[in-house]
């Protein structure tokens, strides 16, 4: 499998197409940090609660529909952007959450969204994906095979809560070897003699 071109961080220059990449604006980074042979992510959309029940290990020993269990999969997806830099949304079931559920916090760069009484977080996922498809690739995580059939119907990308679980892991592991390495240079910079 060849490897996703990432975007780097700097900004196109005015008149480009925002879809197509520029040359000199994308660099080839490790598996975790790409997903699917020349395609840069926009965003990646979840299903929070699909996610935390494949994902039995975190959060453990609370109930998967918990405030803690959500604030931790929102805690590892927020290290999964520091690692990546590609921006994550998370959808919940709002409707049947008790009234009082604290709201996680959102930003930019990691959303969580609730759905409201008489909408799932499904049908929410779908629509961001179908209207973010239209300015780039979005990558669905779910292990709701309609929903993954649904978002491929429209040219979408979808993906099982397992394989995404391997990239968390795998840009974990690279981010902690990145530290590593950065941290031996710059112990090697302070010794030098000046």
């Amino acid at each position: 499998m060849q490897f996703a071109p990432c975007h780097d961080g700097r900004s196109r220059k005015a008149g480009e197409d925002a879809r197509a990449p520029a040359l000199g604006d994308w660099a080839f980074r490790s598996p975790a940090r790409c997903y699917f042979a020349g395609v840069p992510l926009l965003r990646i959309l979840v299903d929070g609660y699909s996610l935390l029940h494949a994902w039995p290990e975190l959060a453990e020993g609370r109930a998967r529909h918990s405030a803690a269990a959500r604030e931790a999969l929102v805690h590892e997806l927020t290290q999964y952007h520091d690692a990546t830099g590609t921006p994550v949304t998370i959808f919940f079931d709002g409707a049947g959450a008790p009234k009082g559920t604290p709201q996680t916090h959102s930003t930019r760069e990691v959303e969580v969204l609730y759905s409201r009484a008489g909408q799932t977080a499904d049908e929410l996922i779908e629509r961001a994906a179908y209207r973010l498809s239209q300015l780039g690739e979005v990558l669905v995580i779910t292990n709701d095979y309609a929903e993954r059939d649904t978002v491929n119907s429209f040219g979408g990308m979808a993906q099982s809560c397992e394989n995404f679980l391997r990239m968390i892991g795998t840009a974990h592991r690279d981010m902690v070897l990145d530290l590593k390495e950065h941290n031996r240079r710059e112990r090697a910079r302070f010794k030098q003699p000046r």
